[in-house]
């Protein structure tokens, strides 16, 4: 009986939070993101990842949330991806994720560079990353730039690499007039709890009383499966579930780097 209770209890839950998202509601997520001063500047954001797919298995929320703001983004992917040596074939799956995403094309970047390949137990050299970050700020006019923070969201270690590089550009001269926010990685509950994590999310954003935090909520999150159905390569059973019952496909918390 109190097992029956329970998954009842959790199915309205779910049922409950997906409708709160589905009707669009932004209540209570913060909308006032780059738009703290009540302005409409256009930000020029960059969003940095590390392999093809992270985008929507991700940062879909953010991504969703900066086009429909009208923010210009643009995506540097560092690698192709190619541990399974199918590199070429998940760039092109990155850009038809994209379209999906409405991120234009042009504005999509994927490196194949010889020391910052995919795969479990390859070290990126950090200043490797922070001057290809830098190039690729000032060949856009960046000032904004979102990524992974220290966990990496899986612990993928290419993941990491990632928010050290950008750490290190903010640490250098060059990258002092830069703002950078990282995506702060959950535990492995409110990871797989799907849409019931909003409120988890909300609670703990409000509760950063020093730190600046932000909670995104994904108003169409089909728009998510539809674009991680576009990397074919990588679209196998565990990444439909993935990106079912993820809480990266509902919310994106955002976090200031300091």
């Amino acid at each position: 009986m109190a097992w029956t209770v329970i998954v009842l209890s959790l199915i309205v839950a779910w049922v409950a939070s997906l409708c709160k998202v589905l009707r669009g509601s932004l209540s209570a997520s913060t909308p006032t993101f780059l738009n703290d001063d009540g302005g409409s500047r256009r930000r020029n954001v960059l969003l940095v990842i590390a392999h093809p797919d992270d985008e929507s298995m991700f940062f879909a929320p953010t991504i969703n949330y900066l086009i429909s703001m009208g923010h210009n983004l643009h995506v540097l992917c560092l690698s192709t991806g190619g541990a399974d040596g199918m590199g070429s074939i998940r760039k092109e799956e990155l850009y038809l994720a994209s379209a999906i995403l409405k991120i234009p094309t042009q504005q999509v970047k994927v490196l194949d560079h010889p020391d910052l390949q995919d795969g479990f137990g390859r070290v990126w050299n950090w200043e490797l990353l922070a001057s290809t970050i830098n190039e690729e700020t000032h060949a856009n006019d960046i000032d904004l730039i979102i990524t992974f923070d220290h966990n990496g969201v899986s612990g993928h270690c290419n993941h990491c690499d990632v928010h050290q590089g950008v750490r290190n550009l903010l640490y250098d001269p060059s990258g002092k007039h830069l703002e950078a926010w990282e995506l702060v990685s959950t535990n492995i509950v409110r990871k797989y709890i799907g849409p019931v994590d909003i409120w988890l999310s909300i609670l703990f954003a409000r509760g950063q009383i020093n730190e600046q935090s932000h909670c995104l909520l994904n108003l169409d999150p089909l728009k998510s499966y539809a674009a991680m159905a576009q990397h074919s390569s990588q679209w196998v059973w565990y990444r439909k579930l993935f990106v079912s019952f993820s809480s990266y496909t509902y919310v994106n918390t955002l976090k200031k780097i300091r």
